[in-house]
């Protein structure tokens, strides 16, 4: 029986969660979920200098709105905890440890200006300062010098860091689902810093250290780590432990332009690039949440960007996302980010929701406005309107006359106002006050018999009656808003516009 599937999320607390991390954690739950797995969110906080207060919240919060929280993380059936990082740190000493041991690593005493100053050795001779095979027997390192010697320095609590011995003259041949085979020279690799003397690791160490004891079976994570691989497969091999499979998903790309998809191409196109809004002293970012999109429809949008299941299908429930997905239909290339069609996404799920659920969303946007007004009245108002909709938030401006009668009356449209309007509308203020089914399909038939058997021309009417009614010529079907505002109302809106125009 091969290894149950189990594979992580492990953002860092540094700030808002970018959409680009949300397909990551997308992806990893759907591969779980598809393979009967788990999904676990560990907090990789190492780094305290980048930490920012809220933003671990911010991630769960945001996990959990989408509908992909995890099956473990931090206070969640902590069978590998913990899952904060910062609370993992008195394991990694004895792994670095280790790694010393087996001759996989060495302490490096360098100073800054030590580093500074081969660095500008080395531009002076045209060559890129690397830190490897090339010069680490020439600078302060263990390599160089006594155990006892080593062991002195760091007694005298001298600063130090623990830096991996990368292989010479190798070509790693390794495998990524998503990309194929890739090589990678060792020469070309540089001995990656895996531990400081403050007792802290690097991301490297941790990672690698963390996944082994947590049984990571696969890592699904973004391009801009495929670089990390060999070091972290080679750490797998440092510690004769057996490596999980790797998938590297293709960047986001800007909507216009080329390069990965930045919080300053949202500011400037105007759409979000954090599922939540985050709020600093700088300002306010705007979120998926609050513009309005329904998280349903994020996770169908994210999950076509880099992916598709080979068909013309658009639509997603997340359940159909889990069947469908496969790692090996992600593409290689990067993936445009198209705010505008991801509003059209939005806009199939909001037609498609029940009319009470958005009339529930519609009401506190009616209270905000003073206006109180019975549910089923706002059901059938929303049955009217949702079909010209991206958002709950435009039924207000798109049903404004459903509840307050017009004050004003579009200039351009008034000009269908003639000198016989008047009359026509008068007559037909009479024609309704005689009918007594006053639903719609019965107003209108009656209403056209009536322009019919007095030879009357639609537009003679119906562009008046529409300008009475709404104070302009848009709207939904005409006597569906005679039907809703009702008889007096209707009656009221037109003596009015006679009266104005």
């Amino acid at each position: 029986m091969s290894n149950p599937v189990r594979v992580r999320f492990a953002p860092s607390p540094t700030g808002p969660l970018h959409i680009g991390g949300v397909r990551t954690a997308l992806f990893n739950y759907l591969f779980a979920k598809k393979n009967g797995g788990t999904f676990f969110l560990r907090i990789e906080d190492t780094d305290q200098n980048r930490f920012v207060p809220g933003a671990e919240a911010y991630i769960m919060e945001a996990l959990e709105w989408l509908g992909i929280s995890p099956d473990e993380t931090i206070g969640k059936n902590e069978k590998f905890g913990p899952y904060r990082q910062s609370e993992r740190k008195h394991l990694y000493k004895e792994y670095a440890d280790q790694l010393i041991n087996s001759d996989w690593a060495y302490y490096a005493f360098d100073t800054a200006e030590a580093l500074d100053a081969q660095r500008k050795a080395d531009e002076e001779q045209g060559k890129t300062f690397i830190y490897n095979h090339t010069i680490r027997e020439k600078m302060d390192t263990s390599l160089v010098i006594s155990v006892e010697e080593t062991a002195k320095r760091i007694a005298d609590g001298e600063h130090y860091v623990i830096r991996f011995k990368t292989p010479v003259d190798e070509t790693l041949h390794l495998k990524d689902i998503i990309r194929g085979d890739v090589k990678f020279e060792t020469n070309l690799l540089d001995d990656k810093v895996l531990f400081k003397s403050d007792g802290m690791p690097t991301y490297h160490l941790a990672n690698i250290v963390d996944d082994h004891l947590m049984e990571t079976s696969h890592v699904i994570r973004g391009e801009e780590w495929l670089p990390s691989m060999p070091l972290h497969v080679l750490l797998y091999r440092a510690f004769d432990w057996k490596a999980p499979k790797f998938a590297h998903l293709p960047l986001i790309l800007k909507p216009v332009g080329n390069g990965k998809l930045s919080k300053r191409d949202g500011d400037k196109l105007g759409f979000p690039v954090f599922p939540l809004e985050w709020n600093t002293e700088e300002g306010i970012s705007s979120g998926y949440r609050e513009k309005g999109f329904f998280p349903e429809a994020v996770v169908n949008f994210l999950a076509l960007l880099g992916w598709n299941d080979g068909t013309e299908k658009e639509l997603y429930s997340l359940d159909e996302l889990i069947e469908s997905f496969d790692l090996n239909r992600v593409h290689k290339a990067g993936a445009k980010f198209d705010p505008e069609k991801n509003k059209w996404f939005n806009h199939q799920y909001l037609i498609n929701a029940k009319n009470e659920d958005l009339a529930k969303d519609f009401t506190p946007i009616l209270e905000s406005k003073g206006i109180t007004i019975a549910d089923d009245v706002v059901v059938k108002i929303v049955s009217l309107i949702k079909e010209r909709a991206h958002f709950v938030s435009e039924f207000w401006e798109m049903s404004d006359f459903f509840f307050v009668a017009p004050t004003v009356f579009d200039e351009k449209a008034s000009k269908n106002w003639k000198a016989e309007t008047p009359a026509l509308m008068q007559e037909l203020t009479t024609v309704l006050e005689n009918i007594e089914n006053f639903t719609s399909m019965n107003i209108e038939t009656i209403v056209k018999d009536w322009m019919t058997k007095n030879e009357i021309g639609m537009g003679k009417v119906m562009q008046p009656f529409r300008l009475s009614l709404v104070g302009a010529l848009k709207g939904p079907h005409l006597f569906d808003i005679v039907e809703v505002i009702g008889k007096k109302e209707t009656i009221s809106r037109i003596q009015k516009a006679i009266a104005t125009l």
